[in-house]
């Protein structure tokens, strides 16, 4: 069932592509959508973790509004909350998460019956699902990795929200069941050694990071205009 949401929140609801379709932050995405099918001309990407080197760098806002631009498209696009020990998805498109990630990775439901809809056409959720005991060796396992491979036959994108990729090894070891990596980083928050100690992580366990996205960076709206048209 399709939930509805408090649209008197716009101005600070996570889900800014949704609720505010003709802003410059929404415009924003859909550029990154474009580059995104540039780098995948010819490579058929399917699945893009999002992460970044520490918390609070807005990975998550990222990942879900990636993932809903590329829905606008009309594709089925499948968000996967894989932050399992501080998930965040179900909380901006208000979803249940009694059963998610968590229950596929321990054999506990089949995939179609842990899936949820969102307020966004085309748009499906998995949540993290109930907390577990053990993130590195679910996300590790054989299990993780035919999940991902079911995903990719049922929708058309995948976005994987995966934990920040400095603090614990869950990112590294998402990492290589992926087509592409995003890395977010916060302007003027994100230490500059940080994020390229993040680089270095994938280009370790030889991922293909596909680039950097710069989140709350403040542009004057002359700064906005040039960036989308240029000067003429």
């Amino acid at each position: 069932m399709r939930r509805r949401m408090n649209r008197g929140k716009r101005k600070t609801h996570p889900l800014i592509a949704y609720f505010r379709k003709d802003s410059s932050f929404s415009e924003q995405y859909r550029t990154l959508r474009t580059n995104l099918s540039f780098a995948k001309a010819g490579g058929g990407m399917k699945t893009y973790m999002v992460t970044s080197a520490e918390k609070g760098d807005g990975k998550s806002t990222t990942a879900s509004n990636l993932a809903i631009v590329m829905a606008q498209q009309g594709k089925e696009v499948l968000l996967i909350d894989a932050d399992i020990r501080k998930p965040s998805q179900h909380y901006s498109f208000r979803t249940e998460n009694q059963k998610g990630l968590t229950n596929l990775l321990t054999a506990q439901d089949p995939f179609d019956e842990v899936l949820q809809s969102t307020v966004v056409d085309h748009l499906t959720l998995l949540s993290s699902g109930p907390a577990a005991p053990n993130p590195a060796d679910l996300l590790s396992s054989e299990d993780m990795a035919g999940i991902i491979e079911q995903a990719k036959e049922r929708f058309d994108q995948v976005i994987i929200d995966s934990p920040p990729a400095l603090a614990v090894a869950d990112a590294r070891l998402l990492a290589n069941l992926c087509d592409g990596i995003l890395l977010v980083v916060r302007s003027g928050s994100t230490e500059i050694d940080h994020a390229s100690r993040a680089a270095e992580v994938f280009s370790e366990v030889r991922s293909k990071l596909l680039g950097v996205v710069l989140n709350d960076k403040k542009i004057k709206k002359r700064d906005q205009y040039d960036y989308y048209y240029g000067d003429r």
